[in-house]
């Protein structure tokens, strides 16, 4: 023990009678507690100086550099790694350097020191990237320097690893690398699916691509439902009809998933729906049809906006009110367009800051396809199902006075009022011969 520390507790061991192998101990034990002490102060003083008051000098110098650090882990994994150096050069001065608990706490520092660096570079690598992603350059906002990065801290992981191991057990990193280096063959057949896992792994975190409690869907695998675990080989998920599905890790790198976390950091749930017109049922707004959609309250300012807009232009052309085909005139189908947009609009679950289109696309064999496309301020997915379905119900209903008919396929019952119909014909054909 130091020359200090035994001229400090030396009257202590033999006023108590303290001598041989307990006096050791004791030592040992009186320098594992000045190293924790040691330790922890130097850890709070320096997390006071890297996260407290180097970004303040920063933000007064650097502007977007300090709210870079700020936003990453470096500050914290930069006042980290003083304990373990402290704890290096201070050992020597507690004990003799040839103690075996100098030489084993010194090497457990050396392991520390490795891990840290790693994680302090890959830290500042984040920097770099958040500062090219908020860049005003877009040839430098397309580069990738994400994927290239990922690489990086892979590499440094890996060697980061190899020298904590080298350290703990005092051997050489060149002889460790070597010998992996032959092994690399084996290594890679026997631990194929702990390779790509872990890797995979890597890649699902540093990219934020799954977290503990996302809403996913992976039809490939049959999985819709939360994620409850995640391992090194695989992700858990809890399907809505409570069965359990685990998924290769790697799958989420190689194949497609849908993850609806975005849906819970959103303002609201899209609802995406068409009405199909039959086409047959469009038509020009006769007057007496004009006269009674402007009752309704929220048509009655459109229809008069509209039909004076549309007379100013006939008029303004010279075309006769009879002109259907020159001229300008309110239809059905719009006329059912615009109410929709406007019923819509007055409803308090729609988002009123997310986009909203009430369209028309393009005609096909089973009709013209009106959509409404807009967003539902109400994401629990029971309420926003049984909002969608009033919506529509209510659309399907006053479609019938606008003078439109849905298109549908004929039923079973169609054909059967259909065949009555030509019986009853055929019936009155025979009976007035």
């Amino acid at each position: 023990m130091n020359a200090f520390l035994q001229y400090v507790f030396n009257p202590f061991y033999e006023r108590i009678g303290l001598s041989g192998n307990l006096r050791l101990a004791v030592d040992h034990i009186i320098v594992v507690a000045v190293l924790v002490i040691i330790t922890f102060v130097i850890g709070k003083i320096s997390a006071v100086v890297f996260q407290k008051f180097l970004p303040r000098i920063f933000i007064k110098n650097t502007g977007f550099w300090a709210e870079s650090l700020e936003r990453s882990d470096f500050p914290r994994h930069a006042a980290v790694i003083i304990s373990p150096v402290a704890v290096y050069f201070i050992m020597p001065l507690i004990l003799a350097d040839d103690s075996w608990l100098t030489v084993i706490v010194r090497r457990l520092a050396l392991a520390f020191i490795a891990i840290i660096s790693a994680r302090i570079i890959a830290a500042f690598l984040n920097v770099l990237l958040l500062i090219n992603q908020n860049s005003k350059d877009e040839r430098l906002k397309r580069t990738p320097l994400k994927s290239y990065f990922q690489l990086i801290k892979i590499f440094l992981y890996v060697i980061s690893v190899i020298l904590a191991a080298t350290a703990i057990a005092n051997v050489s990193p060149l002889w460790v690398l070597s010998s992996v280096g032959a092994m690399s063959a084996v290594l890679m057949l026997v631990f194929k699916d702990l390779i790509i896992g872990f890797v995979s792994s890597m890649q699902l975190s540093s990219n934020d691509m799954v977290r503990i409690g996302d809403i996913i869907d992976m039809p490939k695998y049959g999985a819709d439902g939360t994620v409850i675990d995640i391992t090194l080989q695989s992700v858990v998920v809890r399907n809505y009809d409570m069965s359990v599905s685990a998924i290769p890790i790697y799958s989420f790198i190689s194949d497609s998933f849908h993850n609806w976390r975005g849906l819970a950091d959103a303002a609201g749930r899209r609802i995406k729906r068409s009405l199909r017109i039959d086409m047959q049922s469009v038509h020009f707004l006769a007057p007496s049809e004009i006269e009674k959609l402007s009752v309704i309250p929220l048509l009655s300012d459109y229809m008069r906006e509209k039909l004076a807009e549309t007379d100013a232009c006939n008029n303004e052309n010279g075309i006769l009110k009879d002109d259907f085909t020159a001229g300008r005139r309110l239809t059905n189908l719009g006329t059912f367009r615009a109410y929709a947009e406007l019923y819509l609009k007055s409803l308090p679950i729609t988002a009123k800051n997310m986009p909203f289109v009430v369209r028309q696309l393009q005609p096909e064999a089973t009709g013209i396809p009106l959509e409404m496309y807009f967003f539902c301020s109400d994401k629990v997915w029971v309420n926003y199902e049984r909002i969608q379905a009033d919506i529509f119900d209510h659309l399907l209903a006053v479609i019938k006075e606008f003078g439109l008919s849905v298109y549908q396929n004929p039923s079973g019952e169609d054909l059967r009022l259909l065949a009555e119909r030509i019986n009853a014909g055929a019936s009155r054909i025979e009976t007035a011969v």
